[in-house]
């Protein structure tokens, strides 16, 4: 039996680096900050885990924040842009599952994964990626093995072209449960 605990997670934006500046406080997801902040340059998790995306209404570049203070995030991202929208990721309990594709609409090879996996090549000879299905959990893939380089936040649902939805060109490669990490 799988539960997700829908407990507040709570995340504090900052115009400027070093947390300063006018500050926007968050516990739920938020489509566009633009109306709350003209920019935002650094944050402070103070429960939970969030996704921030450089462009509204949760599009663009991904990045993962659990508990902690990001002074200066840009330059840990290498983003050239502020957050502009962000999401909560409620906690899960219970057992994870996810179908990954090697095709779109679900065709191809398929495997099942219900833990982490640091290479789809090494450990299913499988070169790309490219439709998944999550029963269980939540999940981050990532565009290189050992959990490097873009990511992309999964919740349970049918995802049937990564191309369609905006990746087109990015090959996922490894892929990650979000557990007690927050």
């Amino acid at each position: 039996m799988s539960t997700t605990d829908m407990s507040m997670g709570k995340i504090i934006f900052y115009e400027d680096r070093n947390f300063q500046g006018r500050s926007y406080e968050c516990m739920s997801d938020c489509a566009d900050m633009s109306s709350y902040l003209s920019r935002c340059h650094s944050c402070r998790v103070e429960s939970g885990c969030f996704m921030v995306y450089d462009r509204p209404n949760y599009m663009g570049n991904q990045y993962f924040f659990k508990r902690g203070e990001y002074a200066d995030y840009m330059s840990m991202t290498g983003w050239r842009d502020c957050i502009k929208s962000c999401r909560m990721i409620p906690m899960h309990r219970g057992s994870y599952r996810m179908k990954i594709y090697e095709r779109e609409n679900f065709g191809g090879q398929m495997h099942e994964l219900m833990d982490d996996c640091d290479s789809i090549m090494d450990r299913y000879r499988m070169s790309d990626c490219m439709s998944c299905h999550v029963m269980d959990g939540h999940w981050l893939m990532y565009e290189q093995p050992h959990y490097r380089g873009k990511m992309m936040y999964m919740r349970p649902g049918e995802y049937r072209s990564f191309r369609e939805m905006g990746y087109g060109g990015t090959r996922f490669m490894s892929m990650r449960r979000i557990m007690d990490m927050c």
